[in-house]
């Protein structure tokens, strides 16, 4: 990763057409926004952590195939999102940007930060089909400073161990603006013996006590396990989540 390149789009014809031969044919256009970014000095890192080799495999999975992931949003965080007057948005391990286009699409103002520097290409390609505009940062999320306030900060999925989530959602508390909200929804520790699909390692799994724990100076209005139907070998089974909701005072 280096510092700052602002990086353009033109809009693609399909989602069909290969992606980074459009990702080539990048060129000015005036509705997106890429930056690369990674705060502080990446050799100073702790040397135990594995965030290059993650952004490697995650960059290689993304590069395999069109989508990963839904091109829909999350039910779950549409939602909860639903409800709320559009403004700023923040979306930590936004992925190839299901959530962040979503959110373009009904008035936010998005900045979506992955450290996959393939899924955010993906997420500028796809705002350019849909005709919206977000800003897409590649950054690790674990070093990431946001340069402002947000009027909601959404983690959706982050799946990391907690001694790197923590900091995250410090950074994460610390960026909703006054009257704003923060939003997670994640795979809960319980899926793994009660639920279906998702992390298979417990490390990687949050329950609504742990994040709500640590959302220093907000107000927690919900923290829960929910359970997300999912459709299983034709018949609909249930994962369960943590969703965790809280604002500024």
């Amino acid at each position: 990763m280096s510092d700052g390149d602002p990086r353009t789009s033109t809009p693609a014809r399909t989602y069909e057409v290969d992606w980074k031969a459009r990702q080539r044919r990048m060129s000015g256009h005036p509705t997106l926004r890429g930056r690369m970014g990674v705060p502080g000095d990446p050799t100073r890192r702790d040397p135990t952590r594995r965030t290059s080799v993650d952004a490697r495999y995650w960059d290689q999975r993304y590069e395999a195939t069109e989508l990963v992931w839904s091109a829909g949003p999350n039910a779950t965080v549409a939602e909860q999102v639903s409800g709320l007057e559009p403004g700023t948005a923040l979306d930590l391990g936004s992925g190839e940007g299901r959530n962040a286009l979503w959110l373009a699409e009904q008035g936010w103002t998005v900045t979506a930060v992955d450290f996959s520097r393939v899924a955010t290409d993906k997420a500028l390609a796809a705002a350019a089909e849909r005709g919206v505009t977000i800003d897409a940062v590649t950054s690790d999320v674990t070093t990431y400073r946001p340069e402002r306030s947000y009027d909601l900060v959404l983690v959706a999925y982050l799946q990391i161990p907690w001694q790197h989530l923590g900091p995250v959602l410090a950074t994460a508390a610390a960026a909703v603006a006054p009257g704003g909200t923060f939003l997670l929804v994640a795979h809960d520790l319980t899926n793994l013996e009660e639920g279906v699909g998702g992390p298979q390692d417990p490390s990687v799994l949050q329950t609504p006590e742990q994040v709500a724990g640590a959302l220093t100076g907000l107000r927690v209005k919900t923290a829960e396990r929910i359970r997300r139907p999912v459709e299983q070998n034709g018949r609909t089974v249930h994962a369960i989540d943590t969703l965790v909701r809280a604002t500024t005072p």
